[in-house]
């Protein structure tokens, strides 16, 4: 009986390894790419192949056995638009990547040059295939005033109101915020991000006045920063 036994282990482990290596000696056939929940492409899919071919060569044909999966994958997250990649291969031979760009929430101008800061608070390189609309962002002069964008920028995003409104960010001294909105020609002076809450809510109150009012054209400036208050400049 123990004997009986070890041979049926023996074959079946015979067969199991067998059956791996003919996979394995299967060719690729083709290579698909998939975008995963994207509407605006900033990487195209023929970008994508090229970074699968170099880092291991024309694909097609290739055995199984030759193709590194953690390579490929490394090499198409190279790319400062991609925030993930993932390569895997069909049994019936086909190399799939499933790519997820990164999602900008604002565009950097600073020293001449110019960059998207994604939902992770990474830099982004620009794309030549889209432009995102989000807000352009200017005096940012080192990481702290990076970090202190990020956080203010994650504070509009949840509010539907000033998501609408603001188009336009100047930041100064690292962490005070003059926003651009729609809201006419307005210079909305925000100072910083604390008690961020409440001068939304004044500037909300402030926009339904002046637009049941119409008069938002009479100012130039609104002031967010003092208590309880909020001070406009014709």
């Amino acid at each position: 009986m123990y004997i009986k036994t070890l041979l049926y282990l023996v074959v079946v482990a015979g067969l199991f390894g067998f059956a791996n290596h003919r996979n394995a000696m299967r060719k690729i056939v083709k290579s698909q790419i998939i975008f995963e929940n994207q509407d605006a492409l900033f990487v195209t899919k023929n970008e994508v192949n090229n970074l699968l071919i170099q880092s291991l060569g024309n694909l097609k044909n290739k055995s199984k056995e030759k193709v590194f999966l953690k390579v490929l994958e490394d090499g198409v997250q190279r790319n400062s638009m991609i925030e993930k990649a993932e390569v895997y291969i069909t049994i019936d031979g086909v190399l799939k990547t499933k790519v997820l760009q990164k999602k900008p929430i604002a565009r950097v101008v600073a020293n001449g040059t110019s960059y998207y800061l994604d939902r992770n608070g990474r830099k982004m390189g620009l794309s030549k295939n889209y432009s995102a609309r989000v807000p352009i962002v200017r005096g940012v002069f080192g990481n702290d005033a990076l970090e202190n964008v990020y956080q203010f920028i994650k504070i509009v995003l949840k509010d539907d109101f000033m998501k609408q409104q603001i188009i336009g960010i100047d930041i100064k001294n690292n962490q005070f915020f003059d926003l651009k909105t729609k809201m006419g020609n307005i210079i909305v002076e925000f100072g910083s991000i604390e008690n961020a809450t409440n001068k939304i809510n004044k500037l909300k109150a402030f926009y339904q006045k002046m637009t049941k009012d119409k008069s938002l054209n009479k100012y130039r400036k609104v002031n967010l920063e003092y208590s309880k208050q909020v001070v406009c400049t014709k």
